[in-house]
C-alpha cells in the first residue's frame, strides 16, 4: 500500500483533530502518503482532497471540530454518488481509506465496502449510539460541557428556588441526558427511550420542593417525546392549574464545540491508530472502538445491522438518586 486518505463526516466531534493527526502521523510511518479529504463524503465524490504532512496536523490535538470539514451529502446515499467516490478515488491512486464519523458516516463506509473498495471506520459522535464501541470520540467532551453547564444552573436556581430545564443534545439517544443527569444530580430526565409525561415532571417538582429542595433541575433530550420547548409551552398553557414556571436552556451546539479533554484525545489517538494498523495487515471493512477498555476492530456489516441500546437500569437509578 502506497497511498490512503482519511475523512471526517457526520457531525463534528471533539477529538476529530486528534484522530486525524493520528492517521496522518501513524500512516506517514508505514511510508504511505496521505491525503485529507474536505467537507466529508460530498468532498470525496468531487474529488477535494489534500496531501497531509506531519507538519499539516501540528498543533490540532487540542482543537474542537474538524480542520478537514464535515457536510451532509444526500449524493453519497445513491449509488450514483458512491460510484462517483469510488472513481474520485480510484483517479486519486488511493488504496485505503479511513472514515472518522459516526452512524451515518459508517453506512457510508459499509457502503464503500461492499463496493470492494477497503474501508476502515473510526467511531466518533457525542451522541454515543454507534454499535461497537462503548464510547466514541467526543462524548466525554460533550458530557462534561453539559455537566459544567447544570453546575452553573444549580447554583442559580437554588438562589431563586426555581425549576430549570437543561436540553441537550443527542439526536434519538438518551445516552447524553441520562449520564449528565446522574452526574449532575438531576431531579428528573427525560430520553427517548421511554415516553415522557409533563405531568410527570409537574409531580417530581412539585415532590421535590415538598422535600425541602431549593431547586429543581430537568434534563431533557433534544429527541425526547416532550423537548425543551414542548415542555414550556405545556407549563405555560398549565400554570395556573400547575402552581408554577420552568426556566429552560438548550446547550444546543456549545456541545460539540469544546476543546477535547484528555480522554477524548487519547481515544481519538489510539483508533486513529489502530486504524493504520490494520489496513497495514490488510485488514478492512471495520470499525475501531472502544470496548471493555480495548481497541476492538468489529466487522462494518455488524455495526449497520445492529442498534445501540441505552441501559434503561440507570434511568432507574437516577430516579433513586434524585430522592
Amino acid at each position: 500500500m502506497k497511498r490512503i486518505a482519511v475523512l471526517t463526516s457526520g457531525g463534528d466531534a471533539p477529538g476529530m483533530n486528534a484522530a486525524i493527526r493520528s492517521v496522518v502521523r501513524t500512516g506517514l510511518s508505514e511510508g504511505w502518503e496521505v491525503l485529507g479529504v474536505r467537507q466529508g463524503y460530498d468532498g470525496l465524490i468531487s474529488g477535494n482532497m489534500v496531501p497531509l504532512k506531519a507538519r499539516d496536523v501540528s498543533g490540532i490535538i487540542q482543537l474542537g471540530g474538524t480542520i478537514l470539514g464535515s457536510a451532509r451529502c444526500a449524493e453519497f446515499k445513491t449509488e450514483e454518488g458512491r460510484l462517483k467516490a469510488l472513481r474520485a478515488l480510484n483517479q486519486n491512486d488511493i488504496e485505503a481509506l479511513v472514515v472518522i464519523g459516526g452512524d451515518g458516516s459508517q453506512t457510508g463506509s459499509h457502503a464503500l465496502a461492499q463496493m470492494g473498495f477497503p474501508v476502515v471506520g473510526v467511531a466518533s459522535t457525542i451522541d454515543n449510539d454507534l454499535y461497537g464501541s462503548e464510547t466514541a470520540i467526543g462524548v466525554d467532551t460533550a458530557l462534561n460541557i453539559a455537566l459544567e453547564a447544570i453546575d452553573r444552573l444549580k447554583v442559580t436556581a437554588s438562589s431563586h428556588q426555581r425549576a430549570f430545564l437543561v436540553e441537550v443534545m443527542g439526536r434519538n439517544s438518551g445516552y447524553l441526558a441520562l449520564m449528565s443527569a446522574i452526574a449532575g444530580g438531576a431531579e428528573y430526565v427525560c430520553i427517548p427511550e421511554v415516553e415522557s409525561d409533563p405531568e410527570d415532571v409537574a409531580a417530581e417538582v412539585r415532590s421535590s420542593y415538598q422535600r425541602g429542595k431549593s431547586h429543581a433541575i430537568i434534563v431533557v433530550a433534544e429527541g425526547a417525546t416532550y423537548n425543551a420547548d414542548a415542555l414550556l409551552r405545556y407549563f405555560e398553557q398549565h400554570r395556573e392549574r400547575l402552581g408554577f414556571e420552568l426556566r429552560a436552556t438548550t446547550l444546543g451546539h456549545v456541545q460539540r464545540g469544546g476543546e477535547p479533554g484528555a480522554f477524548d484525545r487519547l481515544l481519538a489517538t489510539r483508533l486513529g491508530a489502530a486504524a493504520t494498523e490494520h489496513l497495514a495487515r490488510g485488514e478492512q471493512g471495520l470499525l475501531m472502538g472502544l470496548i471493555k477498555g480495548e481497541i476492538v476492530g468489529t466487522p462494518l456489516e455488524e455495526v449497520v445491522s445492529n442498534k445501540k441500546e441505552l441501559e434503561l437500569e440507570l434511568l432507574e437509578l437516577a430516579g433513586v438518586l434524585a430522592k
